[in-house]
């Protein structure tokens, strides 16, 4: 796979305070705390925590020796997360990494001082969590990963892989409001397609279950799944259930590809975890998280399964295959 960085001259960019830069040579212990909105089982998770812990160690930030890393991993409704917010509030940190909007928010709510770094699926300006994408304001910062235009990306990447395909599902999480933009941006682009689209907000694993069984019946059919930690929770049922009905799909997890799904197409994510850990490295130095600019992607990468598509009976276009960063055999 070719890795791409799409977030360069951010540690170079990095401001470093006199005293913050001295405590740190005489080993005062930092604090940083993660809501990794994924159980500690999974390895995507893993891949991001991984990810962020190096970003930190090649800023001389080296975990146990003078910075200490909280983690709180899981995955649950609002409650959990308001719970998991106060447990990491505790520990009174220096700065605190919110992996999802959904925690982004939460955070919002519950300390309006800590300084927060947020890794949002959905428009922080939209959502509130920022003023503007150049001048946050307030307590929070942090990178911009899914915008709805992917949407549109995503549907023209599988009609290509899937020529056939009619009536196109749109998978999301119904308690991510701000996803209807998705929905929208791939209802645009169906109008090119002769495509007619299908909104399927599906909550727990007997939804999916359900509404897959239902598509299984019908000809000519495709999903594209929205980026959520809900969705994501889910992306092993979704394989399975779209193998058992020969339904092709395309996530924007990668992940999601690697794991038996057929494609997918988006962000980097653990190289945006290594990346956030420059603004944490500046906020540790006395930076404000409101002077620091929310940053969005500029490079995607394209996973193909060939072992998935030869299941399905899925000849994958040479140009298709020559476009992709990966294919999965």
């Amino acid at each position: 796979m070719r890795r791409r960085d799409f977030l360069s001259g951010i540690v170079g960019s990095a401001t470093t305070w006199p005293f913050a830069a001295h405590a740190q040579q005489q080993g005062l212990m930092r604090h940083i705390g993660v809501l990794m909105l994924y159980p500690e089982s999974d390895s995507e998770g893993q891949l991001r925590a991984t990810a962020f812990r190096q970003g930190l160690e090649k800023l001389g930030w080296v975990d146990g020796r003078n910075v200490q890393i909280d983690f709180k991993w899981g995955f649950g409704d609002a409650d959990w997360i308001r719970s998991a917010v106060t447990e990491l509030l505790r520990i009174s940190p220096d700065v605190i990494i919110a992996n999802g909007t959904p925690a982004a928010k939460t955070m919002q709510q519950s300390s309006r001082t800590v300084p927060v770094i947020f890794i949002a699926g959905s428009d922080p300006v939209v959502d509130g969590l920022v003023q503007s994408l150049a001048n946050p304001g307030g307590n929070l910062t942090g990178f911009y990963v899914f915008e709805p235009s992917l949407g549109a990306k995503l549907l023209e990447l599988l009609k290509e892989i899937a020529p056939n395909i009619t009536r196109v599902a749109v998978v999301s999480n119904p308690d991510a409001k701000a996803q209807a933009s998705w929905h929208a941006s791939v209802v645009t682009a169906a109008q090119g397609f002769a495509i007619q689209v299908v909104e399927a907000p599906l909550r727990d694993s007997n939804e999916i279950e359900g509404a897959f069984t239902q598509w299984g019946r019908e000809r000519n059919f495709g999903l594209i799944v929205v980026p959520d930690p809900a969705t994501n929770a889910h992306r092993k049922l979704i394989n399975e259930l779209a193998a058992q009905q020969r339904l092709p799909v395309i996530h924007a997890l990668r992940a999601a590809a690697t794991e038996g799904g057929l494609m997918s197409y988006g962000v980097d994510l653990p190289n945006v975890f290594r990346q956030s850990a420059a603004y944490a490295d500046q906020i540790l130095k006395g930076a404000k998280p409101g002077d620091l600019p929310v940053f969005l992607p500029t490079k995607f990468e394209l996973v193909i399964n060939l072992t998935t598509a030869k299941a399905l009976g899925i000849n994958v276009p040479l140009a298709l295959m020559l476009r992709a960063d990966e294919m999965v055999d």
